[in-house]
């Protein structure tokens, strides 16, 4: 992940499981990037406001599609609803250092305390660490790790992965096996230990 440079944007585009699951639909049907970028626009598939918001989610959207394979397109698209939720969160997590940083330091070590709440004083001591780390994100405003907080809330309660948005306790997914075959043959194991909350 340390190749990957810090970024807010997942505010412009929180889950996007419809989304992704629309692109990935036409990906397998044979659209290239290209078309489906055209597409976006021409006709307005995530339903967007503007022209701008259109090719904002398409960039988005595209760049995550880009960390999957053939299966888990597959999966995504013809798949259990829960298994989908859970590749749209291993998406953001190949493509966001951020959201990967507090899932493998927040999350998981969650699940292996057995503590099964995400308070706030968590992410305050998580994006208080990350500031210290970083030069980049110590020059972030408060006001965009509040955001950023909020839409990680968002993001795991709309995967399943939080029972609601207030009490915030944590569920642990149902893997299934193939997915944790297909992330293992990707050199993704520190993603199934995350979400298993195994070291």
């Amino acid at each position: 992940m340390k190749e990957i440079r810090y970024s807010a944007k997942i505010e412009k585009a929180p889950f996007t499981f419809i989304e992704l699951k629309k692109v990935s639909a036409l990906a397998l049907q044979g659209f290239s990037h290209a078309e489906i970028k055209e597409k976006a626009v021409r006709d307005n598939i995530f339903q967007a406001t503007t022209d701008e918001r259109k090719k904002e989610l398409a960039r988005m959207v595209l760049k995550r599609m880009k960390a999957l394979d053939e299966y888990l397109l597959q999966q995504l698209v013809y798949g259990s609803v829960e298994t989908g939720k859970l590749i749209v969160v291993y998406a953001i997590m190949k493509t966001d250092r951020l959201f990967f940083e507090f899932m493998n330091e927040v999350f998981k070590e969650k699940l292996i305390i057995r503590d099964y709440t995400l308070a706030d004083k968590d992410f305050h001591i998580f994006f208080a660490r990350k500031k210290e780390q970083s030069e980049q994100l110590a020059a972030w405003r408060e006001y965009t790790f509040y955001k950023v907080k909020q839409v990680y809330i968002r993001v795991l309660f709309e995967a399943g992965l939080i029972k609601n948005k207030k009490s915030r306790e944590i569920v642990k997914p149902l893997l299934e096996q193939s997915l944790i075959d297909n992330w293992l043959s990707r050199g993704d194991g520190m993603i199934v230990n995350i979400l298993l909350g195994l070291n």
